[in-house]
């Protein structure tokens, strides 16, 4: 079995990536791995809009978003007794994420926030991250809702 001493978790902090964190956290307890937490600042959010104060305190809740989202990976991970390197970014999250990866040995990654159109116009950012990176990718698929279940 291939030893994975850099386990790369992306998360957008939303509730599609905590089975991802948890899967990626014990993987990385058990081989004694060492995590970073990444959140990408979507840039496209910003590409039609003037630079005005508006976007300035738009793009500094995304950044507070993103600061929490990777702090609950650290938090998850002194729990379990893992190492978690905290990072946020700013660009595409696609291309930022196979960047990143490039210095770990796996990435563990959910199926990312979003939905509907924006997933149809935009395609899925773990599908690009499948397709692109240079290490293995494994994908964890959020747990459906009760009724979907049935």
């Amino acid at each position: 079995m291939n030893r994975f001493n850099k386990i790369l978790i992306p998360t957008d902090g939303s509730e599609n990536t905590k089975a991802a964190i948890a899967q990626g956290l014990e993987l990385a307890r058990l081989m004694g791995s060492k995590v970073t937490a990444l959140y990408v600042v979507d840039q496209a959010s910003f590409v039609n809009f003037p630079m005005d104060a508006t976007v300035v305190s738009i793009y500094s809740l995304l950044e507070k978003e993103g600061k929490e989202a990777v702090d609950f990976v650290v938090k998850e991970g002194e729990k379990k007794g893992v190492s978690v390197e905290a990072k946020v970014v700013e660009g595409n999250p696609a291309k930022k994420i196979v960047d990143e990866a490039e210095g770990h040995d796996l990435v563990v990654m959910g199926t990312l926030g979003r939905t509907g159109i924006s997933k149809l116009l935009l395609g899925s950012v773990a599908e690009r991250v499948v397709r692109f990176a240079p290490v293995p990718v494994l994908v964890v698929r959020a747990e459906p809702p009760a009724e979907e279940k049935e």
